[in-house]
């Protein structure tokens, strides 16, 4: 297996504001890659487990996690400035507001151009298709469009890492096309466009800086919907009165579909594919998968917010309001891709889709370089988490008993940090508990 970056060469899209943290333990006990530790009395994240899933940001009582996006004076080293919002924009502003009107209004706040995302994900789904018609041998295919997804397999499903479709996500070949592009028509060095993408969670702007493959991701910021939610109200009053020259919007209601869970699926039109969202759902669908029970499905699309792109943790609007809005936008705009009336499909080659080496695993380190020292500690571990009274209450600091006992046996924690043992109401247990804290 080919070793994945360290923890010092990712870079995640939280941090967490120490002075607003009282160390509750919310996000140990939501975090599903069991990422963070309470420490001092201050929550800690571990980077090499985290997947940027947002699932602490939201629980946070004290709103002390805190995305690290860009900021509009990050914008000003660019000559010139694309956005590139996520089609799970099209849905925060009720059935009544056009994409073409969230289009223009971005223009207002100060980029050259605005891009429809979501015509981007018409194009390169119809490419999908083919590949999964031409290379389905028995598994599925996974979805590779949820960086989540993907650092979560990555990290816990190391052997399923084959099974993400080698296709670059769709705001990444959006981004790469929209420079080059620019370059042909205006002149412009593409190191001078800046393509910054409105998203709707954290995983996407981890994304830009930690690539599944790539070295070097095609997009220049992110922000959240939620940082511009507020402007584009504003500027929505004055893009409704104006006249256009030029029309921003081109998706049909297929691509404005992939702003929530099933858009892909719609897309494809593959009656063996099957859509799920949340992160309980995708880690149990995954599961399913690395036991060989899905091997009669062609495609799946995980989603690891509830709901698709419009539950995610940087949305304002209600994901089921979201999704009503959605739905009224496929209706009107029709489900025929718009690719099918146009060429735009024969003007890529098919490299142009696809990742240029495949996803690799990242797997957590090992207990030890020494396989019989691991497997001595594994043995270590599997005795303590035993003799824990596996209350999961997480005052140790760890979202549960059996990740506390891993903690212990890396080094990380000690049998003393357990409230029990230290009170001593660790019941029968305590005289073992007490052996193992004397080696």
């Amino acid at each position: 297996m080919v070793p994945g970056p360290t923890a010092k060469d990712i870079h995640h899209a939280l941090r967490i504001d120490e002075s607003r943290c009282n160390g509750c333990v919310e996000c140990t006990k939501a975090c599903p890659a069991k990422a963070i530790r309470v420490r001092g009395g201050v929550a800690r994240v571990l980077p090499e487990r985290c997947i940027d899933c947002g699932e602490c940001f939201r629980v946070c009582p004290r709103r002390a996690i805190i995305p690290v996006t860009t900021t509009y004076m990050d914008l000003t080293r660019f000559k010139y400035k694309v956005v590139l919002p996520s089609p799970a924009l099209y849905s925060q502003f009720g059935p009544n507001t056009m994409p073409e009107d969230i289009l223009q209004a971005l223009l207002l706040l100060g980029f050259d151009y605005a891009y429809d995302k979501a015509y981007t994900c018409e194009l390169v789904f119809s490419d999908v298709k083919k590949f999964i018609e031409e290379n389905y041998s028995g598994d599925p295919f996974i979805s590779p469009v949820c960086p989540a997804v993907t650092r979560l397999i990555q990290l816990m499903f190391p052997d399923l890492t084959d099974l993400i479709l080698p296709f670059r996500a769709p705001r990444e070949i959006a981004a790469k096309a929209i420079k080059s592009d620019v370059h042909k028509r205006l002149g412009i060095e593409e190191s001078e466009i800046g393509v910054i993408h409105i998203t709707p969670c954290l995983a996407k702007l981890a994304a830009m800086a930690n690539p599944p493959t790539e070295e070097k991701s095609f997009l220049d910021g992110a922000v959240g919907i939620s940082e511009v939610y507020g402007s584009l109200l504003g500027a929505l009053k004055d893009s409704k009165a104006e006249k256009r020259d030029q029309p921003l919007h081109r998706s049909s209601g297929t691509g404005i579909n992939f702003g929530r869970s099933g858009g892909e699926v719609a897309a494809l039109g593959i009656e063996a594919s099957l859509a799920v969202s949340g992160v309980k759902e995708t880690f149990n669908i995954l599961k399913a998968v690395e036991r060989g029970k899905l091997r009669d499905i062609k495609y799946l699309e995980c989603q690891i917010c509830p709901g698709g792109c419009i539950g995610g943790p940087l949305t304002v609007q209600n994901r089921y309001i979201a999704s009503n809005t959605i739905s009224s936008l496929v209706k009107l705009f029709g489900r025929k891709l718009k690719v099918e009336e146009m060429t735009d499909l024969e003007e890529y080659d098919r490299n142009y889709f696809r990742l240029a080496s495949k996803i690799r695993p990242q797997a957590i380190p090992a207990l030890d370089t020494d396989t019989s020292i691991a497997i001595g500690k594994m043995r270590l571990r599997e005795q303590i988490s035993r003799a824990l009274p596996g209350k999961n209450c997480g005052a140790c600091g760890a979202p549960d008993c059996k990740t506390l006992a891993d903690d212990i046996v890396r080094g990380l924690a000690s049998i003393e940090d357990c409230i029990f043992v230290k009170s001593g109401l660790a019941g029968g247990r305590i005289a073992e508990l007490k052996g193992i804290r004397k080696r």
